[in-house]
């Protein structure tokens, strides 16, 4: 399996996919390139003979320890040190010379992403999201907000599949016209009752499940959705300078959930083309699948976990693209009986108070 570094043709420095100019950035010289410059590039200049080298070590290293279900080692193809990663790992740093590395191997073949939505919110800007989100909130720690702990935060390519559906369907319902009216001291109440019926085409696109086992998958769906019109083709150039993760959940395992969802979402789209009724009760709904598409996709998001005292790990997660944000955040309960306390002094001296002046 390969270890795939990009090097600047000016100066040999590695460049880094930057989410602000959209380009690849060498933070060297601090020249840039466009994804067709950087497709015309080979890998790192001298990668691929490492790459070659370490072929063999690295694959027979990755056999034994994926049947022990254990740490994966390569090597950084700039300094050589080993980089361990995890099974599902595709895009990381290495641990001595800090070089962003792609594991080739990790993002080809079946497991090649079809689409890549790339970051649009560089680091500082997630950070100064970050903390703008905390500080609405009344109730969290303080060492949430120290230098460490924000400097923890990173951008991470997590897998999802994102599937298009087309459905053909048919809707019975039942609906009801109520009319009230009075004459004289005696109330009328008419119901007309309807048989309402409705047949169509249904199209669904972008329905987006989690497709790694290990993430949260509240956590991993609470950033969604995002705007596909940015989807650009895959290129392992858009991983440089960031983490990611391959997938490890097969399509197979998702396609009754999916259909679950796209029988819900077509029995909805049916449900609201029906109109002028009091009430509507849906007696039947059928939805045949005529045709779909999936496509693995990687999709940038920041994330941030802070351990609490009580040793519970929160997690924090914010969309790459638009900077929405989901997750649990810690409790002070400091703060929480001090605001009580506070509360409850003032309501008692005012309560005082009015009770004197009575």
């Amino acid at each position: 399996m390969g270890v795939v570094s990009y090097k600047c043709p000016h100066c040999g420095g590695e460049l880094i996919f930057s989410p602000t100019t959209q380009k690849y950035k060498c933070e060297y010289c601090l020249s840039d390139f466009s994804q067709e410059e950087l497709e015309a590039l080979k890998p790192a200049e001298g990668s691929e003979e490492k790459v070659e080298n370490y072929q063999d070590n690295s694959e027979r290293k990755e056999s034994k320890t994926e049947e022990q279900g254990e740490a994966v080692v390569y090597h950084c193809p700039s300094c050589g040190a080993e980089i361990v990663t995890e099974e599902t790992t595709a895009a990381t740093f290495c641990y001595y010379c800090h070089n962003p590395v792609v594991l080739s191997g990790r993002v080809s073949g079946e497991f090649l992403p079809d689409k890549i939505i790339p970051f649009s919110i560089e680091k500082k800007q997630a950070t100064e999201k970050f903390l703008e989100y905390v500080h609405s909130k009344k109730f969290v720690p303080k060492a949430f907000f120290n230098k460490q702990q924000i400097e923890k935060i990173s951008g991470v390519y997590f897998p999802y599949w994102m599937v298009d559906m087309d459905l053909e369907g048919s809707l019975q319902a039942e609906g009801k016209n109520l009319r009230v009216w009075r004459s004289g001291d005696t109330e009328y109440t008419e119901t007309k009752v309807y048989r309402v019926e409705r047949e169509g085409a249904v199209h669904l696109e972008d329905i987006t499940k989690n497709a790694l086992k290990k993430s949260n998958a509240q956590l991993a769906e609470g950033v969604l959705p995002y705007d596909v019109s940015k989807v650009q083709k895959f290129h392992m150039g858009f991983l440089s300078g960031f983490l990611a993760e391959k997938r490890d959940i097969d399509r197979t395992e998702l396609s009754a959930q999916v259909q679950r969802e796209a029988d819900e979402y077509g029995e909805k789209i049916l449900r609201g083309t029906v109109n002028g009724y009091s009430s509507i009760s849906v007696k039947n709904c059928h939805l045949n699948r005529q045709k779909e598409n999936w496509d693995y996709i990687m999709l940038p998001v920041w994330t941030v976990t802070y351990k609490g005292r009580n040793g519970k790990i929160y997690y924090y997660s914010m969309n790459g693209q638009n900077g929405k944000v989901y997750g649990e955040l810690p409790i002070d309960y400091k703060k929480v009986w001090t605001l009580g306390g506070i509360i409850s002094a003032i309501v008692l001296i005012l309560g005082l108070i009015g009770g004197y002046l009575l």
